[in-house]
């Protein structure tokens, strides 16, 4: 295992709105980076930030945190790209491809202009379709250049089953896969509880849960419309998903998480960006997991695959 880099971890986001400063914030408290740069185009708002979070360092580990240009990305282990057009009411992710994708052609050969080797991490939606043209752009290697992908959708998978069984979501393991967005795949074939296969807990505490499967699926799927329907945006959780997969990278853990990468053949999926487990460390995606799936869970992959290769196409890519 390579040594941890996190005695000089620096994470550079481009775009400071509300989910990029969330991240800011839970990068800030929690002592995930020792570094942070803040770069938006309205520069006003990216120093109002940044002197906001410096005010509040008394209370935190020790943190550089300074807005300014691209020329911030120099040295960065981390450049997240935050900014784009965000989701309204109605709209599906993959209705900001066109807009989202002009402005990531923007902002990736601006921070190569700096860095010729960051980890380019993805938050921006469509972030599939976004990681892709940022891969293609920016010319990494593929294992650098990822996406929160569907870790987000994962945690809240665990969190339904957890609830539904009053037990904690830590010990809930179960994965989505695919798309961010509404072709995801719900894994249930795979789901345990403590080690212990989903069927064989509901036999054995006496509550089955394959009433409830439908809705469960519903509430991942359809949870960022319901809560930009209430609150007009989604970044709490998706920022702590991001500070979770930084957290992993600078300690070079090697923690299986649901990034996006580029598949290389994996289920038969090439040039895309999709999410599948995934280990993640110093570099990036050192390994891509392909176990088997249910039979109708690898055709929904498929599937998820076909609509994200068809908007790339769309897209001119």
């Amino acid at each position: 295992m390579q040594k941890s880099t996190h005695q000089h971890s620096k994470v550079v986001i481009v775009g400071t709105g509300m989910v990029g400063m969330s991240y800011a914030y839970a990068l800030t408290t929690k002592g995930t980076a020792r570094e942070i740069g803040l770069i938006d185009r309205n520069q006003a708002r990216a120093e109002g930030e940044a002197m906001d979070l410096n005010h509040g360092l008394p209370f935190v580990k020790p943190v550089d945190i300074q807005a300014g240009g691209y020329e911030l990305c120099r040295d960065a282990q981390i450049v997240v790209i935050a900014a784009g057009a965000s989701q309204k009411q109605g709209e599906t992710r993959l209705d900001l491809t066109k807009r989202n994708v002009r402005i990531v052609e923007e902002i990736v050969p601006k921070i190569m202009a700096f860095n010729p080797d960051p980890i380019i991490l993805m938050v921006s939606n469509p972030v599939d379709i976004l990681t892709y043209v940022a891969l293609k752009i920016s010319g990494l290697r593929p294992e650098r250049v990822i996406s929160s992908g569907t870790v987000l959708d994962t945690m809240r998978f665990r969190y339904l089953i957890s609830r539904h069984y009053n037990i904690d979501s830590r010990n809930v393991h179960g994965y989505v896969i695919g798309e961010h967005g509404d072709s995801e795949v719900l894994v249930w074939s795979r789901v345990n509880i403590a080690g212990i296969s989903l069927m064989d807990w509901c036999r054995a505490c006496s509550k089955s849960i394959h009433p409830h499967k439908q809705q469960i699926e519903d509430n991942v799927r359809d949870a960022a419309y319901h809560i930009i329907e209430k609150k007009d945006a989604t970044y709490y959780a998706i920022a702590l998903a991001m500070n979770r997969i930084t957290e992993a990278i600078f300690l070079n853990q090697q923690s299986v998480l649901t990034v996006g990468t580029l598949m290389q053949g994996e289920y038969g999926i090439k040039d895309v960006c999709l999410s599948l487990p995934c280990t993640v460390g110093s570099g990036g995606v050192s390994h891509v997991f392909s176990n088997p799936l249910a039979d109708n869970e690898e055709k929904a992959l498929r599937d998820s695959a076909r609509i994200l290769r068809e908007n790339l196409a769309s897209v001119g890519y």
